[in-house]
């Protein structure tokens, strides 16, 4: 028997609450980009800092960054229609790219200006100002990015978790800087303020690749070893004896929806209604773990005389073979396209 069964789970009040959620933190996260972005401005403008200047040519990406991903955060809402029967969550993997890309770009342009200026310094007034501003900076920045991400990982949207750690790293770049002006404070060192503006923005090209890394990861349907890890893990710890083996696992992320498929074997003399339970079961515990908006497709195979050696059922009356061995569910062997037997690893 081979039963086809497709789930969509009915959570569709929920996902549009999260959207929502997501499209206006991500609209405050822009207002804030453009104040602290007219704060360093300021701070630059009184200083003359150059490592100023390149915190604030920083925040002129966040500001760029902002605007697509609130825009791709509206396309990303947009629900499924003929040419998009997947939905347009993958709007959000385009968008971090585009955003770590003007991430690099910006880094690039810095650390020329940094070397360039490296040989050049000048005298930077005002130092203690400079000092108090930007700490405010640091730290509204630092703020927004944590509930960017945590907000991010709850609604499952890249999008704002690429943006808290763009903030994050901003955070960091620009305790450096601070650092750098007490230096400055103390010591008179102009040069350190070149310095200073080199290695930040070594910081942030790094971590422009980074973002654009996740997100080709994202457009190219990149395994997500994470997640599969912690299916795996949740299937093995709740493993039903009507679950006789899993396989050809695929699941594909698309903003905040998954799309999963896999191969379910059950006894072969279970009927269609409780072929159909097996399954329900099985999306009932992906869904209570992950949460998503998730749809599940299974097919759902009859288990074979090879399977017996495997199977965990205690009171099956067809039993041809005795059990022999328990194949642990692993990453490897619940992706293969292959029903499991005896000479399956289970590493």
């Amino acid at each position: 028997m081979v039963l086809h069964h497709y789930i969509n789970v009915n959570c569709a009040e929920n996902l549009l609450k999260s959207s929502n959620e997501n499209s206006r933190l991500q609209g405050y996260i822009l207002l804030i980009a453009i104040l602290l972005f007219l704060v360093k401005i300021f701070a630059w403008f009184l200083t003359g800092s150059l490592s100023i200047l390149t915190d604030a040519l920083e925040s002129t990406v966040n500001i760029i960054a902002g605007a697509i991903g609130l825009y791709s955060l509206y396309v990303s809402e947009k629900p499924k229609d003929y040419d998009h029967p997947y939905g347009h969550g993958k709007a959000e993997f385009i968008s971090a790219a585009v955003e770590g890309l003007l991430v690099t770009i910006a880094g690039l342009f810095i650390l020329y200006s940094a070397i360039k200026n490296l040989f050049f310094a000048h005298q930077i007034i005002k130092v203690d100002i400079g000092i108090i501003l930007i700490t405010l900076t640091a730290v509204v920045n630092y703020l927004a990015g944590r509930i960017c991400i945590t907000k991010g990982r709850k609604n499952n949207s890249l999008q704002l978790i690429s943006s808290g750690k763009h903030l994050i790293t901003d955070t960091y770049s620009t305790g450096a800087i601070i650092f750098g002006l007490v230096l400055i404070y103390f010591t008179n060192l102009w040069f350190i303020d070149s310095v200073l503006a080199a290695l930040v923005s070594i910081i942030i090209i790094f971590s422009g690749y980074k973002i654009v890394r996740t997100s080709i990861a994202g457009i190219m349907d990149e395994a997500d070893v994470k997640l599969l890890e912690n299916i795996v893990k949740l299937l093995n710890e709740n493993r039903r004896e009507n679950w006789i083996d899993l396989h050809n696992l695929r699941i594909i992320k698309y903003g905040a929806r998954l799309h999963c498929d896999c191969h379910l074997t059950v006894p072969w003399y279970l009927n269609v209604r409780e072929a159909h339970h097996e399954i329900d079961l099985l999306h009932e515990l992906i869904k209570t773990q992950f949460h998503e908006s998730i749809e599940l497709f299974v097919h759902s195979d009859a288990c074979l005389p090879q399977s017996c050696a495997i199977c965990h059922k205690h009171d099956c009356l067809v039993r041809q073979h005795p059990f022999k061995k328990n194949i642990e569910w692993t990453i490897k062997n619940i992706s293969q396209n292959n029903k499991h037997n005896i000479n399956t690893p289970d590493k």
